[in-house]
């Protein structure tokens, strides 16, 4: 996800209603850390969860795979959160008076090439994962592949930036959501068939319940973007930068949330009238309480202050949705 979806904590130096940090008064360790946003990491990581659920359930897990698609999925994540901090800067987007996290690039934390060489350094060393994957899945993780890289440096970067366009929330939904879900599942899947590389999709290694079961992991990650861009509306369309929040205004995004938590709990209903699964696959509804308490913030709130813990809770959201649709579907 790009780096301004993560939200400024209590803890955090230069939270968004305090003063920010100079740069000699954070150490480089620790402005790293800040930079790589650990906090979403659970987000990055809840799609592969997901999928790989779905691997068990079907009897096609597979550890290694797995655990590429994994490492694979957080450092894209990673690189786009880098390259994001990079770009905005170089662009004069974030400045002084932006709302929300520390920028390391526009703080001067870390000088912005270091912030542009690491960004490249995870895309890279996602590369090297996915020639691994492409032995395994072939053509199509190729193209997945180069094109989760080529997307996350043009999420802020290069000629069009997509998230300078409104394309932002369908890169989300799309990489962090179908492609991560449907992508674990089937790296593990394509593993088991021996002797080939695969031109194509494999029969059987891409069923259409785990693409629904992708939908509420690509619907609950994009809101985590939708509310960053909501809380950032004026100072993105100062600047020229328009995301689909700018487009759409404070009541179409506040929609557009809404109607990605109704996808997210769809799903389980939709899986429970399959014949193969249980009714634990409706566990995710105990999410319900944190889901209604996160959209009353958005619903309510248009300052940082308001925004920023609706940011934090739609994280967790995606997290506790995650592991207990996971163990719906293994039970």
């Amino acid at each position: 996800m790009p780096a301004e979806q993560e939200p400024a904590t209590e803890e955090a130096p230069g939270r968004a209603d305090g003063p920010r940090p100079a740069p000699d008064e954070v150490s480089r360790t620790r402005a790293w850390i800040m930079a790589m946003r650990p906090q979403v990491k659970p987000a990055g990581a809840s799609p592969v969860i997901v999928g790989t659920a779905m691997a068990l359930h079907d009897g096609v897990f597979a550890l290694w795979p797995a655990l590429a698609a994994l490492f694979g999925a957080l450092l894209i994540q990673t690189g786009t959160d880098l390259a994001n901090d990079y770009y905005d800067f170089a662009k004069g987007v974030d400045t002084d008076e932006s709302s929300g996290y520390v920028r390391v690039s526009q703080s001067g934390l870390i000088p912005a090439r270091r912030v542009l060489a690491a960004a490249l350094g995870c895309f890279g060393v996602s590369f090297l994962i996915g020639i691994y994957l492409v032995a395994i899945g072939g053509v199509p993780i190729v193209v997945v592949g180069l094109a989760s890289i080529a997307s996350g440096l043009a999420y802020s970067g290069g000629p069009y930036p997509i998230g300078y366009h409104g394309l932002g929330d369908l890169f989300t939904f799309v990489f962090f959501g179908l492609v991560a879900v449907s992508g674990t599942y089937y790296v593990q899947a394509a593993s088991l068939i021996p002797g080939q590389v695969p031109i194509w999709i494999p029969p059987g290694t891409l069923p259409l319940e785990v693409i629904v079961a992708s939908l509420p992991m690509a619907g609950l990650v994009t809101n985590i973007l939708v509310v960053n861009n909501i809380r950032d509306i004026e100072d993105d369309a100062r600047a020229g930068k328009r995301t689909l929040a700018v487009i759409l205004g404070y009541r179409g995004s506040r929609a557009e949330y809404v109607l990605l938590v109704a996808l997210a709990y769809a799903v389980p209903v939709w899986f429970l009238l399959k014949p193969d699964f249980g009714v634990a696959v409706l566990l995710p509804f105990l999410s319900l309480p944190l889901a209604g308490v996160t959209a009353r913030m958005v619903l309510t709130g248009t300052e940082t202050e308001e925004l920023n813990p609706a940011l934090e809770r739609t994280g967790q959201l995606v997290f506790a949705f995650a592991t207990l649709f996971a163990v719906g579907i293994l039970r």
